[in-house]
């Protein structure tokens, strides 16, 4: 009995390493995360340093996603090495800590193709080309808001996108996450249906920067 369980754990992960391979996808999803946000939600019990005060962190980048046209891989077996404590460490500027950016390769960035290096690299260019509307950046109290005015946000701060190419997200009654879709050279394109779900929220909270 035992050996044929063995047999049907070998079978079942032989067909996920085949159905899910490094390189092989067909767009990317640029996660940006609202900090204040997740610091309401997660990381203020965790005490993550990304919460204190003065750091001021915005929308800073959740990661860089291997999409399918439905669906999306993750945690592909890759012959690539896990990325240094120096790399992770150097994403914290835009990332908020290591261990996001950590986490983040072993999820997502297994399933590029590309080294851990090439990676950051891609990631930082993708965060770096959009544009973050800084009038969100100048609020100084919680206001509530439909979500689709952070929409419209991005929308008048990169002329390139179109509302078929992002989508705003809610957690918790907050606006949480502005998700943008690339093609593989990082060109701004529609998103597929399981990733074009907009926050339909009319009250919806967005708090300060700290």
């Amino acid at each position: 009995m035992k050996r044929w369980l063995a047999v049907l754990i070998w079978l079942g992960g032989a067909a996920w390493a085949e159905g899910e391979r490094a390189g092989e996808f067909d767009y990317y999803v640029l996660s940006l995360s609202w900090t204040p946000t997740w610091c309401a939600l997660e990381g203020d019990a965790r005490a993550s340093p990304q919460c204190d005060r003065g750091q001021g962190h915005g929308f800073t980048l959740h990661g860089l996603w291997p999409q399918y046209e439905a669906g999306w891989p993750s945690f592909c077996p890759t012959v690539e090495r896990a990325p240094s404590r120096t790399e992770t460490g150097a994403m914290a500027d835009i990332m908020g800590t290591s261990g996001l950016a950590w986490h983040q390769w072993r999820k997502h960035g297994s399933c590029s193709g590309l080294s851990s290096q090439d990676y950051f690299r891609l990631s930082r260019l993708a965060y770096g080309q959009v544009t973050r509307p800084d009038l969100l950046r100048q609020l100084d109290r919680e206001v509530r808001l439909p979500a689709e005015v952070i929409e419209e946000a991005f929308l008048e701060a990169n002329p390139a996108l179109t509302d078929d190419m992002l989508t705003v997200t809610c957690q918790g009654g907050r606006v949480q996450e502005v998700r943008i879709c690339l093609t593989r050279d990082l060109e701004p394109r529609g998103c597929a249906a399981d990733v074009a779900r907009d926050c339909t929220l009319q009250d919806a909270l967005f708090a300060p920067m700290r």
